[in-house]
Protein backbone atom coordinates (compact mmCIF):
# COMPACT_ATOMS: atom_id res chain seq x y z
CA UNK A 1 0.00 0.00 0.00
CA UNK A 2 1.50 3.68 -0.94
CA UNK A 3 -0.07 6.58 0.39
CA UNK A 4 0.24 9.84 -1.58
CA UNK A 5 -0.86 13.16 0.43
CA UNK A 6 -4.37 12.11 1.03
CA UNK A 7 -4.54 9.46 -1.68
CA UNK A 8 -3.91 5.73 -0.60
CA UNK A 9 -3.22 3.39 -3.52
CA UNK A 10 -3.31 -0.67 -3.29
CA UNK A 11 -5.46 -0.79 -0.01
CA UNK A 12 -7.89 -3.18 -1.84
CA UNK A 13 -10.14 -0.01 -3.82
CA UNK A 14 -9.50 1.38 -7.52
CA UNK A 15 -7.37 4.53 -7.26
CA UNK A 16 -7.82 6.52 -10.66
CA UNK A 17 -4.93 8.47 -11.70
CA UNK A 18 -6.13 11.39 -14.16
CA UNK A 19 -5.33 14.47 -15.94
CA UNK A 20 -3.65 15.80 -19.12
CA UNK A 21 -0.71 14.00 -20.85
CA UNK A 22 1.51 17.43 -20.73
CA UNK A 23 0.90 20.55 -18.91
CA UNK A 24 0.00 22.98 -21.40
CA UNK A 25 -1.24 26.02 -20.06
CA UNK A 26 -2.60 27.37 -16.71
CA UNK A 27 -6.11 27.00 -17.66
CA UNK A 28 -5.87 24.09 -19.80
CA UNK A 29 -4.33 22.55 -16.38
CA UNK A 30 -7.22 23.52 -13.95
CA UNK A 31 -9.95 23.16 -16.43
CA UNK A 32 -8.64 19.38 -16.67
CA UNK A 33 -7.97 19.44 -12.39
CA UNK A 34 -11.07 20.54 -11.57
CA UNK A 35 -13.28 18.22 -13.86
CA UNK A 36 -11.29 14.92 -13.24
CA UNK A 37 -11.84 15.48 -9.00
CA UNK A 38 -15.14 16.39 -9.63
CA UNK A 39 -15.81 12.46 -11.50
CA UNK A 40 -14.14 11.27 -8.72
CA UNK A 41 -9.99 10.58 -9.74
CA UNK A 42 -8.02 10.86 -6.49
CA UNK A 43 -4.37 11.99 -7.90
CA UNK A 44 -3.94 14.27 -10.94
CA UNK A 45 -1.23 13.62 -13.67
CA UNK A 46 0.30 16.11 -15.65
CA UNK A 47 3.76 15.98 -17.52
CA UNK A 48 6.49 19.04 -16.88
CA UNK A 49 9.36 17.11 -18.76
CA UNK A 50 8.10 15.20 -22.21
CA UNK A 51 10.60 12.99 -23.48
CA UNK A 52 9.56 12.48 -26.91
CA UNK A 53 10.75 10.57 -30.19
CA UNK A 54 11.22 13.11 -32.14
CA UNK A 55 13.41 16.01 -31.04
CA UNK A 56 10.92 18.92 -32.55
CA UNK A 57 7.81 17.83 -30.62
CA UNK A 58 6.73 19.77 -27.35
CA UNK A 59 8.91 18.79 -24.52
CA UNK A 60 6.90 20.35 -21.81
CA UNK A 61 6.66 23.33 -19.84
CA UNK A 62 9.44 22.02 -17.42
CA UNK A 63 10.00 24.36 -14.02
CA UNK A 64 6.40 25.99 -15.11
CA UNK A 65 4.88 22.77 -15.23
CA UNK A 66 5.99 22.37 -11.98
CA UNK A 67 4.72 25.41 -10.68
CA UNK A 68 1.05 25.12 -12.35
CA UNK A 69 0.63 21.20 -10.60
CA UNK A 70 1.41 22.92 -7.19
CA UNK A 71 -1.65 25.86 -7.91
CA UNK A 72 -3.52 23.36 -9.11
CA UNK A 73 -3.01 21.04 -6.24
CA UNK A 74 -3.61 23.65 -3.74
CA UNK A 75 -6.86 24.45 -5.39
CA UNK A 76 -8.52 21.21 -5.74
CA UNK A 77 -6.19 19.17 -3.23
CA UNK A 78 -5.85 16.64 -5.31
CA UNK A 79 -2.35 14.82 -4.86
CA UNK A 80 -0.31 15.10 -8.12
CA UNK A 81 2.11 12.80 -9.82
CA UNK A 82 4.46 14.17 -12.91
CA UNK A 83 6.91 12.15 -14.79
CA UNK A 84 10.99 12.88 -13.82
CA UNK A 85 13.63 12.43 -17.29
CA UNK A 86 17.03 12.97 -14.98
CA UNK A 87 18.58 14.40 -11.90
CA UNK A 88 18.07 17.77 -12.45
CA UNK A 89 14.28 17.22 -13.17
CA UNK A 90 13.72 15.18 -10.26
CA UNK A 91 15.62 17.25 -7.86
CA UNK A 92 13.04 19.96 -8.94
CA UNK A 93 9.88 17.92 -8.76
CA UNK A 94 10.44 17.06 -4.97
CA UNK A 95 9.38 20.57 -4.34
CA UNK A 96 6.33 20.92 -6.34
CA UNK A 97 4.31 17.48 -6.74
CA UNK A 98 3.19 14.28 -4.39
CA UNK A 99 4.89 11.95 -6.42
CA UNK A 100 7.18 11.10 -9.51
CA UNK A 101 6.93 8.82 -12.65
CA UNK A 102 9.50 7.16 -13.80
CA UNK A 103 8.55 6.60 -17.63
CA UNK A 104 9.08 3.55 -20.08
CA UNK A 105 12.24 5.02 -21.29
CA UNK A 106 13.67 5.37 -18.07
CA UNK A 107 12.81 2.03 -16.48
CA UNK A 108 16.89 0.60 -16.96
CA UNK A 109 18.12 4.57 -15.78
CA UNK A 110 19.46 2.81 -12.75
CA UNK A 111 21.38 5.52 -11.08
CA UNK A 112 17.96 7.59 -11.40
CA UNK A 113 16.12 4.93 -9.83
CA UNK A 114 18.78 4.71 -7.36
CA UNK A 115 18.11 8.45 -6.66
CA UNK A 116 14.96 8.23 -6.94
CA UNK A 117 15.05 5.65 -3.96
CA UNK A 118 17.07 7.82 -1.75
CA UNK A 119 14.50 10.63 -1.96
CA UNK A 120 12.08 9.09 0.27
CA UNK A 121 8.96 10.31 -2.69
CA UNK A 122 6.48 7.95 -3.85
CA UNK A 123 6.75 7.19 -7.40
CA UNK A 124 5.21 5.21 -10.48
CA UNK A 125 7.75 2.64 -12.15
CA UNK A 126 6.48 2.10 -15.53
CA UNK A 127 7.34 -0.99 -17.43
CA UNK A 128 9.21 -0.63 -19.87
CA UNK A 129 9.00 -1.18 -23.86
CA UNK A 130 10.70 -4.24 -24.46
CA UNK A 131 11.24 -5.00 -20.71
CA UNK A 132 10.60 -8.62 -19.12
CA UNK A 133 8.41 -8.93 -15.76
CA UNK A 134 11.21 -9.72 -14.09
CA UNK A 135 13.63 -7.13 -15.13
CA UNK A 136 10.29 -4.75 -14.51
CA UNK A 137 10.18 -5.88 -10.67
CA UNK A 138 14.60 -6.00 -10.51
CA UNK A 139 13.81 -2.16 -11.43
CA UNK A 140 11.61 -1.54 -8.87
CA UNK A 141 14.57 -3.70 -6.73
CA UNK A 142 17.23 -0.34 -7.56
CA UNK A 143 14.19 1.59 -5.62
CA UNK A 144 13.59 -0.49 -2.69
CA UNK A 145 17.04 -1.27 -2.13
CA UNK A 146 17.62 2.98 -1.21
CA UNK A 147 15.13 2.33 1.35
CA UNK A 148 11.91 3.65 -0.30
CA UNK A 149 9.46 1.01 -0.75
CA UNK A 150 6.61 3.76 -1.46
CA UNK A 151 6.78 2.21 -5.22
CA UNK A 152 3.70 1.61 -7.68
CA UNK A 153 4.28 -0.30 -10.84
CA UNK A 154 2.54 0.70 -13.82
CA UNK A 155 1.57 -1.93 -16.81
CA UNK A 156 1.44 0.35 -20.02
CA UNK A 157 1.77 -1.75 -22.80
CA UNK A 158 5.06 -3.68 -24.56
CA UNK A 159 5.55 -3.31 -27.87
CA UNK A 160 4.99 -5.99 -30.10
CA UNK A 161 4.41 -6.99 -33.90
CA UNK A 162 1.04 -5.26 -33.60
CA UNK A 163 0.47 -2.45 -35.29
CA UNK A 164 -3.49 -1.70 -34.69
CA UNK A 165 -2.87 -0.05 -30.95
CA UNK A 166 0.20 2.05 -29.84
CA UNK A 167 1.18 -0.78 -27.69
CA UNK A 168 0.49 -4.32 -26.74
CA UNK A 169 -1.15 -4.32 -23.17
CA UNK A 170 -0.16 -7.18 -20.90
CA UNK A 171 -3.31 -7.41 -18.56
CA UNK A 172 -1.76 -11.01 -17.65
CA UNK A 173 0.94 -8.89 -15.73
CA UNK A 174 -1.09 -8.12 -13.08
CA UNK A 175 -1.73 -10.97 -11.54
CA UNK A 176 1.74 -12.35 -12.35
CA UNK A 177 2.97 -9.62 -10.62
CA UNK A 178 0.44 -9.56 -7.94
CA UNK A 179 1.95 -13.08 -7.09
CA UNK A 180 5.58 -12.01 -7.51
CA UNK A 181 5.14 -8.77 -5.30
CA UNK A 182 3.89 -6.68 -2.45
CA UNK A 183 3.87 -3.99 -4.87
CA UNK A 184 0.49 -2.07 -5.85
CA UNK A 185 0.07 -2.20 -9.52
CA UNK A 186 -1.62 0.06 -11.40
CA UNK A 187 -2.49 0.05 -15.48
CA UNK A 188 -2.33 3.15 -18.11
CA UNK A 189 -4.75 2.23 -21.01
CA UNK A 190 -4.48 5.53 -22.39
CA UNK A 191 -0.49 4.63 -23.66
CA UNK A 192 -1.53 0.89 -24.26
CA UNK A 193 -3.67 1.70 -27.11
CA UNK A 194 -3.05 5.25 -28.19
CA UNK A 195 -6.62 5.17 -28.95
CA UNK A 196 -9.31 7.08 -27.22
CA UNK A 197 -12.09 4.78 -28.46
CA UNK A 198 -10.24 1.82 -26.67
CA UNK A 199 -9.42 3.52 -23.11
CA UNK A 200 -12.97 2.83 -21.44
CA UNK A 201 -12.68 -0.98 -22.33
CA UNK A 202 -8.98 -1.70 -21.45
CA UNK A 203 -9.76 0.44 -18.30
CA UNK A 204 -12.76 -1.99 -17.44
CA UNK A 205 -10.55 -4.55 -18.27
CA UNK A 206 -7.81 -3.90 -16.15
CA UNK A 207 -10.20 -3.75 -13.09
CA UNK A 208 -10.98 -7.34 -13.75
CA UNK A 209 -7.83 -8.27 -13.83
CA UNK A 210 -7.39 -7.01 -10.49
CA UNK A 211 -5.22 -3.43 -11.61
CA UNK A 212 -4.84 -1.06 -8.26
CA UNK A 213 -5.71 1.82 -10.21
CA UNK A 214 -5.78 3.35 -13.55
CA UNK A 215 -3.77 6.28 -14.96
CA UNK A 216 -6.07 7.57 -17.29
CA UNK A 217 -5.40 10.94 -19.82
CA UNK A 218 -8.02 13.56 -19.93
CA UNK A 219 -7.82 16.72 -21.65
CA UNK A 220 -10.63 19.78 -21.80
CA UNK A 221 -9.96 19.80 -25.70
CA UNK A 222 -7.86 16.70 -27.23
CA UNK A 223 -8.00 17.65 -30.91
CA UNK A 224 -6.21 20.65 -29.50
CA UNK A 225 -3.67 19.16 -26.84
CA UNK A 226 -0.34 19.48 -28.19
CA UNK A 227 1.06 16.10 -26.66
CA UNK A 228 -1.26 12.31 -27.30
CA UNK A 229 -4.57 14.30 -27.91
CA UNK A 230 -6.29 10.60 -29.90
CA UNK A 231 -5.54 8.89 -27.05
CA UNK A 232 -7.10 11.73 -24.24
CA UNK A 233 -10.81 11.84 -22.97
CA UNK A 234 -12.80 14.63 -22.93
CA UNK A 235 -14.22 15.02 -19.86
CA UNK A 236 -18.01 14.12 -20.42
CA UNK A 237 -16.14 10.53 -21.11
CA UNK A 238 -13.69 10.57 -18.52
CA UNK A 239 -17.32 11.16 -16.21
CA UNK A 240 -19.12 8.28 -17.75
CA UNK A 241 -15.90 5.93 -17.56
CA UNK A 242 -15.99 6.74 -13.86
CA UNK A 243 -19.56 5.62 -13.55
CA UNK A 244 -18.81 2.07 -15.33
CA UNK A 245 -16.04 1.85 -13.36
CA UNK A 246 -17.83 1.46 -9.87
CA UNK A 247 -20.13 -1.21 -11.68
CA UNK A 248 -16.86 -3.24 -12.72
CA UNK A 249 -15.17 -3.17 -9.05
CA UNK A 250 -18.54 -3.44 -7.61
CA UNK A 251 -18.45 -7.03 -9.28
CA UNK A 252 -15.01 -7.91 -8.41
CA UNK A 253 -15.87 -7.24 -4.73
CA UNK A 254 -14.02 -3.68 -5.38
CA UNK A 255 -14.71 0.09 -4.79
CA UNK A 256 -13.23 2.98 -6.82
CA UNK A 257 -11.35 5.34 -4.27
CA UNK A 258 -13.28 8.87 -4.56
CA UNK A 259 -11.77 12.05 -3.22
CA UNK A 260 -13.09 13.38 -1.00
CA UNK A 261 -14.61 17.03 -1.83
CA UNK A 262 -14.91 19.78 0.22
CA UNK A 263 -17.88 21.18 1.39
Amino acid sequence: MVTVKNAVIGNGSLTVIAGPCAVESREQLLAAAHRVRQAGAAILRGGAYKPRTSPYSFQGLEAEGLKLLAEASAQTGLATVTEVVDEASLELALEYVDMVQVGARNMQNFHLLRRVGRSGKPVILKRGFSATIEEWLMAAEYIVSEGNEKVVLCERGIRTFEKATRNTLDLSAVPVVKRLSHLPVIVDPSHATGDRSLVAPMARAAVAAGADGLLIEVHPEPCKALCDGPQSLPPDEFDALMEELKTVAAAVKRFVREEVLYA
